[in-house]
């Protein structure tokens, strides 16, 4: 097969990608190791940024987020015996939205069916070749067994962390920084009507705690539990029963309403950042580049900056040759990526608890200045309803 650039990875980056190449008619071939049914059923992100929706808006993909997602102003940051509502509309003028990965992914998947381009699911043996000339190409082998190869201008590893594309370049081209955390989150879907109208970042001695959601009927919670933790080892009503100390029940007289749990995993800490994302006619977006950490709802909405980028340059570089915008693709990309790299972090500094005390009270008084001044909650707002994509 012969396209103009072959995707790997049918995640949200990999056809949101396809998506914006095509209104530019330019041609892609979109390699999957899973299925279908697999990856649209993946339950990742729930919050997008302002640009992220304003992005959704232009290339109409927006219609389904504005009919049933939900627009929030801010967050709440509370620790025990205190609630503090952070107005990002007051603050920097820019919202979040609610709307489920998930459901981000249904409406890319039904975009790009409608265009009628070709996607492989359930491909093996992805392998990359060629990625230093101006002749690459990907090949694997189909759900049917038969091999394949795409002959491509350029190849977008949009393949996530374990795939191909991060590891396809030699050691000597590429340097990664990494920081794993000693502490995972317990998170679970629950078939009950949220307590809150916006999401509770909660500092707690136990443990931090959020609570978010997913629609008018469905709760999403997180836990801080010990890294290597089991699910095993936590019940419906321990879960809860935890829930609603770090969330403080009956504080003000705010309560958590349980309800039955149909979903429950464990997700590991860590940030990683990889460069460059340009390696050759290789480039990398999405978590195939960087990792943080969720508390700060940057994963998905980084991956739509880098292919925001990465698409026009990948235009440019197809249609015209120039090759001006793909060379300064790793460094603009970048440069976003530390900066949300940094927020995730600090957010995540700022509310797990730890094991010692006298980072139990930096922490207190940090989110007691953040709360109280204009200045750090301002900062908080800018950051975490994101950021300009060409910050």
């Amino acid at each position: 097969m012969r396209t103009d650039v072959a995707i790997i990875g049918a995640g949200p980056a990999g056809l949101l990608l396809a998506h914006l190449l095509a209104a530019d008619g330019v041609e892609s071939v979109v390699v999957e190791a899973r299925s279908a049914e697999y990856v649209a059923a993946r339950i990742r992100a729930g919050i997008l940024e302002h640009s992220t929706v304003d992005l959704l808006r232009q290339v109409g993909l927006a219609t389904r987020l504005q009919a049933e997602g939900d627009e929030h102003r801010g967050i709440y940051l509370q620790w025990p015996h205190e609630r503090h509502h952070i107005d990002f509309v007051d603050l920097v003028g820019r919202s979040v939205w609610v709307y489920g990965q998930t459901e981000v992914q249904k409406d890319l998947m039904a975009a790009h069916a409608a265009t009628g381009q070709q996607i492989h699911y359930e491909a093996s043996d992805v392998a990359l070749h060629d990625i230093g000339s101006t002749s690459p190409s990907v090949t694997f082998r189909g759900s049917d067994g038969r091999a394949h190869r795409v002959e491509a201008i350029a190849v977008a590893g949009c393949d996530g962390s374990h795939g191909p594309s991060r590891t396809a370049a030699p050691s000597a081209g590429r340097q990664t920084w990494e920081r794993a955390y000693p502490y995972s989150w317990l998170g679970v879907l629950a078939d009950v009507a949220p307590s809150t109208d916006e999401l509770i970042y909660a500092w707690h001695s136990d443990g931090f705690a959020m609570h978010s959601m997913r629609s008018a009927t469905v709760s999403r919670l997180y836990l801080q539990v010990p890294g290597g933790t089991s699910v095993d080892q936590w019940s419906d009503d321990r879960i809860w029963d935890a829930l609603a100390t770090r969330l403080g029940h009956g504080q003000g007289g705010w309560r958590l309403t349980p309800g039955p749990i149909t979903s429950r995993s464990v997700l590991p800490m860590r940030s990683r950042v990889q460069a460059p994302m340009r390696l050759g006619r290789l480039f990398l977006a999405g978590d195939a580049a960087h990792i943080v950490p969720p508390t700060g709802a940057k994963g998905l909405n980084l991956a739509v900056s880098d292919v925001a980028l990465l698409a026009p340059a990948l235009v440019a570089l197809v249609r015209h040759g120039n090759g001006t915008l793909a060379d300064a693709y790793s460094e603009t990309a970048l440069r976003r990526v530390w900066r949300a790299t940094h927020f995730s972090w600090w957010m995540t500094t700022m509310l797990h608890i730890g094991t010692d005390p006298f980072d139990a009270q930096l922490q207190l008084s940090q989110l007691r200045w953040v709360a109280g001044s204009a200045a750090g909650a301002t900062g908080l707002a800018e950051n975490y309803a994101g950021l300009p994509i060409r910050y």
